[in-house]
């Protein structure tokens, strides 16, 4: 870590932020199949969809061919769904509604445990969660909870799915470290993708992180070259010296801070325990620090070494709603794409929080 780091406070996978306690992250919920968010991901999705055109097949012929599921893509699909005969949007249908009954089974069981008990609201993130398909499952899951008696709200994440996380980082941190500066800089790294980009939060010289917003993004499907883990650092550091040069182009101020979001249970010392199995190559392994990796191979920025700062993807997808959940005490986040994120988190009192 850091000295920088070490005089602020500052420690990565922190349970205490600025505006929210992190109450827990990262549950892992199994029954006698298995982890239990492994039905209500992404990939789910696509296997009950391949079921039901298996079963279509038996008796008829499936309106999608041989392809799978996962490489129709969400565009034919929802054309299928919205303009499609009525048998092919029925099958969509089946599978929709099957994922919402997973889906309602995940929140009810999370919903049970001692740190979420009190939750009043959820909201939902993640790329599936951006289409229509995910739309409608979101949806019929909601309908489920409150059928069941549960005074529980759910909404969509506001912000566009890829960029939420890159938005959440900047919440780590106290707003006044970004005085006299423009922008910051956000990394989400997911099972699937890696994404970074310039986000820009100053507006007349005033920190406004409410109205944050991407101004530079860069993206990499990893999983499509099945990089080491060294080479996957080594293209993630390039991602990042071009956004630094970028904000440097355009007269952006930037603040010497990179904010990570990455699977898995992040420990203070920038290393992850255990959740990392989807990322290329060993990244629980101890010799290994991707936040002391980053700041070694990064410019200065401003003057500065970049504090560099680690934690959880789905932890910073939900801090992007900080500045709508201040009408409820208790709130949590759900991202539904390779895996199933979640985390859930109590607000913090402005007064509780005035020195950080």
């Amino acid at each position: 870590m850091s000295s920088s780091q070490h005089s602020s406070g500052l420690v990565h996978g922190a349970s205490r932020l600025p505006a929210v306690q992190v109450d827990a992250y990262n549950a892992e919920l199994r029954d006698d199949d298995g982890f239990l968010g492994d039905r209500a991901n992404k990939r789910a999705f696509h296997a009950i969809l391949d079921d039901w055109r298996d079963r279509v097949r038996r008796v008829g012929e499936d309106p999608f061919g041989d392809k799978p599921s996962a490489e129709i893509g969400r565009r034919r699909l929802v054309r299928a769904l919205d303009e499609g005969d009525v048998e092919c949007a029925g099958l969509i249908l089946s599978a929709i509604e099957e994922f919402a009954q997973e889906f309602a089974t995940v929140c009810r069981r999370l919903l049970r445990l001692k740190a979420w008990q009190d939750t009043q609201r959820i909201v939902i993130g993640g790329g599936f969660s951006g289409s229509r398909l995910g739309e409608l499952a979101i949806s019929r899951a909601a309908v489920l909870l409150k059928s069941d008696g549960r005074p529980i709200e759910i909404r969509l994440i506001r912000h566009d799915r890829d960029e939420a996380a890159l938005i959440g980082a900047l919440h780590m941190v106290p707003h006044w470290m970004f005085a006299g500066h423009d922008a910051a800089i956000g990394v989400d790294i997911g099972g699937t993708n890696m994404r970074a980009g310039v986000v820009r939060f100053a507006a007349d010289g005033t920190v406004d992180l409410a109205n944050a917003a991407v101004v530079r993004s860069e993206r990499w499907r990893h999983a499509d070259e099945s990089p080491t883990r060294e080479e996957a650092v080594e293209r993630l550091t390039r991602m990042l010296r071009g956004l630094i040069t970028f904000a440097d182009r355009k007269g952006l101020r930037l603040a010497p801070f990179v904010g990570v979001g990455c699977p898995g249970v992040i420990q203070a010392d920038g290393s992850i325990e255990k959740g990392g199995q989807n990322l290329p190559g060993n990244w629980e392994s101890k010799r290994f620090n991707l936040p002391d990796r980053l700041r070694e191979a990064l410019p200065r920025i401003d003057g500065h070494d970049p504090m560099v700062l680690l934690h959880n993807d789905a932890v910073l997808q939900g801090l992007a709603e900080v500045p709508w959940m201040q009408d409820v005490q208790h709130w949590a986040v759900l991202t539904i794409g390779t895996g199933l994120g979640n985390a859930c988190f109590s607000n913090v009192a402005a007064d509780d929080d005035a020195d950080r």
